[in-house]
């Protein structure tokens, strides 16, 4: 999927978020947010952010603490759920049952070494979740998702115990920011999302005035369709200017 997008537009990324000490995971990511604005803040000229699920949240965040940083935000099927249903989010943290509405229980239990690139390309392509990413997207995770264990091996990029904070620090918050977003938004939802139900976007349409639209396949669709989201992404980029 980059590889087009960067054909035609300077990219930039954090490379893992959540693993800097100075921006340490705490509830509601406010910290996540403050490395998100700085690496904006580096570049030197307003930017359209383009961000998946967790990533898309922490854009979200930033367009509303500083709009003037931001052309227009793209929003790949991120958590950003009605407010009875961050009711329940409160709710849970509050009484420590999180780890059952996200995936953080299975986090830890992840497994995190393999002999070799191929062994965990392998792995993955026998997992239901990854089953219907592009080939060539499965072999990039397996490459770059993962580093050198120090014994010849590899082990996941992104450790497991950062992404479990992130899972049981997910924000309830952002109800209060209703009517705040001031940057051009869209918000490309996956048809078959798990996360997403319809008053979860209608939410955003009435409360954000983003603008809605839906993308075949499930909340991985970047990876499972990467050349057709790079194009409606292409376009979009395109419509900001």
């Amino acid at each position: 999927m980059l590889g087009p997008l960067a054909e035609r537009h300077d990219l930039g990324h954090i490379e893992r978020i959540g693993h800097n000490p100075a921006y340490p995971v705490t509830d509601c990511w406010p910290h996540l947010v403050r490395e998100t604005l700085a690496a904006i803040e580096a570049r030197g000229v307003a930017v359209v952010g383009v961000g998946h699920s967790l990533g898309g949240v922490l854009l979200f965040y930033a367009a509303i603490a500083r709009p003037e940083l931001f052309r227009g935000l793209i929003i790949l099927d991120s958590p950003l759920l009605s407010s009875h249903r961050l009711g329940m989010i409160w709710l849970a943290k509050k009484l420590g049952f999180i780890d059952r509405l996200t995936p953080g229980g299975n986090t830890l239990r992840r497994r995190d070494n393999w002999a070799s690139v191929a062994m965990a390309r392998d792995y993955f392509a026998r997992k239901i979740l990854f089953q219907r990413f592009d080939p060539d997207c499965l072999s990039d995770y397996a490459l770059y998702g993962t580093q050198d264990n120090g014994d010849g091996g590899r082990r996941l990029l992104f450790r497991p115990e950062v992404e479990y904070r992130i899972f049981r620090t997910l924000p309830h918050d952002y109800p209060r920011y209703r009517g705040r977003l001031a940057v051009p938004t869209v918000f490309l939802a996956a048809a078959e999302s798990h996360l997403l139900a319809g008053s979860d976007l209608e939410h955003l349409r009435v409360d954000f005035g983003m603008h809605i639209e839906q993308m075949p396949g499930t909340h991985l669709y970047p990876l499972e369709r990467p050349l057709a989201t790079a194009e409606r992404i292409l376009q979009l980029i395109d419509a900001f200017a």
